[in-house]
């Protein structure tokens, strides 16, 4: 029995960091963005992946808007695609490491409590052993944000972001 108790105590040791990893990477995202580190958001996000999936909720919420009832039969492939073009240039000039940096460090956007206090986690858990998602409550919203992490090359990193409705339709606004 005494010749297991270190080889139980190594595996629970592994377990435990593996379990704390992505808490820790996200602690790290949140000490990033409120320290305007937009070398370390390029670390621990997937620029790309997170874009992608912003332009694909953009697209789906300004083409499937039931509201839009006027469209005629011909249209729709063109103006998916016509949304999705200027959807796309906006998006790749909007959601970048330096864009968030300067959205979260401009006073007059923030007010006068500690940052940290602005946005929490609502919840977060593993989906599988390289899935990990995060419920986010930011002050006056309603829905959450959602942050899906993945666990690659042993690494934690942002890999989608779902932003609330209202959020998304004053992104396609713009």
């Amino acid at each position: 029995m005494r010749a297991r108790w270190p080889v139980f105590a190594a595996l629970l040791a592994v377990g435990a960091t593996y379990v704390a990893y992505p808490y820790y990477t996200l602690y790290r995202l949140g000490e990033a963005i409120r320290h305007g580190d937009s070398v370390t958001l390029q670390a621990f996000v997937d620029w790309p992946s997170v874009r992608e999936g912003i332009k694909e909720d953009i697209c789906d919420l300004v083409l499937d808007d039931p509201a839009d009832a006027s469209r005629s039969a011909g249209l729709p492939p063109f103006g998916a695609s016509f949304v999705r073009g200027i959807t796309s240039n906006s998006i790749d000039r909007a959601v970048t490491p330096e864009a968030l940096v300067a959205a979260v460090s401009t006073p007059a956007q923030r007010p006068a409590v500690d940052a940290g206090a602005d946005v929490h986690v609502d919840w977060a858990f593993f989906d599988d052993l390289t899935d990990f998602t995060v419920s986010l409550k930011a002050p006056g919203q309603a829905n959450p944000i959602r942050l899906q992490m993945q666990l690659r090359d042993a690494q934690w990193r942002v890999r989608r972001v779902w932003l609330p409705a209202d959020l998304l339709q004053a992104s396609a606004k713009t």
